[in-house]
């Protein structure tokens, strides 16, 4: 397990930040998950130098970068980046996430991205999450449905990904949505 202390934990998983001790496992996880993934992200390099660059990325304060990790190992099960902010009177980001193969289907991914929202809503002072995803990622909108996002349109040719312009559906979330979601949920 890292060093680097969780940021928030839920029953099961926690999260923090990605950090550089990372590489090895976030390598290996992508190399297992390469055919789950690859139709919806686009292949990334799995060099030092490439891990570095997405580093200094996350060094903008336009970017914030976490990994899920299960509470009982410290084990990476999925990564969410919180992507291009935009302050002042928008408050928004967009969101950007994987989980890996080894470990779908178990719900870590629900639960680590609402604690992402949790963070996103409180400390980070966002007010509106964004995720844009291709029409036939089910498993990815069933996610945001899950955690109380509204589909708000269709974007045609909206993202490059592998050779080709890709349809996606804009997703959202508000504060105050995902406020009345967690309501729901406890009752």
């Amino acid at each position: 397990m890292h060093s680097t202390e969780y940021l928030a934990q839920g029953p099961r998983v926690a999260i923090r930040h990605v950090c550089r001790q990372d590489y090895e496992e976030l390598t290996t996880l992508a190399e297992e998950s390469a055919e789950m993934l690859n139709r919806w992200l686009s292949a990334r390099e799995n060099t030092v130098e490439a891990f570095e660059s997405y580093l200094a990325r996350l060094e903008q304060t336009v970017h914030e970068g976490f990994v899920i990790c299960l509470q009982s190992t410290g084990a990476i099960v999925g990564s969410v980046n919180i992507n291009n902010m935009i302050r002042g009177t928008i408050q928004s980001g967009t969101l950007g996430y994987a989980a890996y193969a080894p470990t779908t289907g178990r719900g870590y991914m629900t639960e680590g991205l609402r604690l992402v929202m949790q963070l996103a809503f409180g400390e980070l002072g966002l007010h509106r999450l964004e995720a844009n995803i291709q029409p036939d990622n089910t498993p990815s909108l069933n996610l945001v449905k899950r955690l109380g996002f509204q589909r708000e349109g269709y974007s045609p040719a909206f993202q490059f990904i592998n050779g080709a312009w890709r349809d996606h559906e804009r997703w959202a979330i508000t504060a105050e949505m995902a406020q009345a979601e967690a309501h729901q949920q406890a009752d």
